[in-house]
């Protein structure tokens, strides 16, 4: 697994640019979405739905702060460009997927207001990556004509778990900005074991690791979730990398005491992979 080194990118230079007038000042929730195969993109089923009927319930954001598995890095970064770039950051599938480009806007100030609530965490304002498939392929069915400005989020993987449970904390403030948290990637994510087919080729060990996220989100265990290699072989095996799995930390780490936090989609593990998705608040 490559990580970026952004410690040797430069900052961008002073902003002066305002950020998207706010279109709806009440909370917006905070939601981790098992975003699966880059397929989703063009692809019409019982999740794809799930996220057009999402964005239909909530209020339309005036900005997205994304938190893609994709983006892992040694230090944190969120992109500061104008227009990020489509990130095609996957091989062997369809030419359509390639030629697809999501349009959305940035927000340098935004960017600039990531930082500062992530002090004294250091935030490169970064003006190379863009929007990965862990952004985009959600994005694009939730919010088709990419008119809302869209930031993303770095994982740093030098840190801990808890370390990023604690940034989920301190950007939980954006939500009454106008601002949607979202965390996209796979609680179950194995790819090693990856199976096409029929359902009941579930692995034991997914199907358990995944029955236990979702026991200790229905019960607010937070600390469960974020010590979850104490889960055992289930955890060491569902989890063999933990990009995809730390976004959800931010999610949850973004809610407020006595929040709601319900369970979206959750059809147990397939094979390998769980989609799993949460809404706080």
């Amino acid at each position: 697994m490559n990580r970026v080194n952004l410690m040797t990118i430069p900052n961008s230079p002073t902003v002066v640019e305002q950020p998207a007038s706010v279109k709806n000042s009440a909370r917006l929730p905070a939601l981790f979405i098992g975003h699966g195969s880059p397929l989703a993109a063009f692809e019409d089923n019982q999740y794809t739905r799930g996220w057009i009927a999402l964005a239909n319930e909530i209020p339309q954001p005036r900005a997205i702060l994304c938190i893609s598995a994709h983006w892992y890095t040694h230090g944190t970064g969120v992109t500061a460009m104008p227009q990020p770039r489509t990130i095609h950051d996957f091989y062997g599938f369809p030419q359509a997927l390639y030629e697809y480009s999501y349009p959305a806007p940035g927000d340098l100030v935004l960017a600039q207001r990531v930082a500062e609530l992530l002090a004294p965490t250091a935030v490169i304002q970064d003006q190379q990556w863009g929007l990965d498939h862990g952004c985009w392929t959600v994005l694009k069915h939730m919010y088709p004509q990419a008119n809302i400005p869209v930031l993303q989020l770095s994982i740093d993987g030098t840190r801990n778990a808890a370390a990023h449970y604690q940034m989920g904390q301190h950007l939980a403030p954006l939500r009454d900005a106008g601002v949607l948290i979202l965390g996209t990637g796979n609680v179950v994510h194995n790819l090693r074991y990856l199976q096409r087919g029929d359902r009941a080729t579930a692995l034991p060990w997914a199907v358990e690791f995944n029955r236990h996220v979702r026991e200790s989100i229905e019960n607010h265990d937070h600390d469960a979730l974020i010590q979850y290699e104490r889960f055992g072989e289930s955890a060491a095996m569902s989890v063999p990398t933990p990009d995809h799995y730390l976004p959800l930390l931010y999610t949850l780490g973004a809610s407020y005491p006595d929040e709601p936090i319900k369970v979206l989609f959750d059809d147990g593990a397939i094979a390998a992979v769980s989609m799993l998705s949460v809404k706080v608040g």
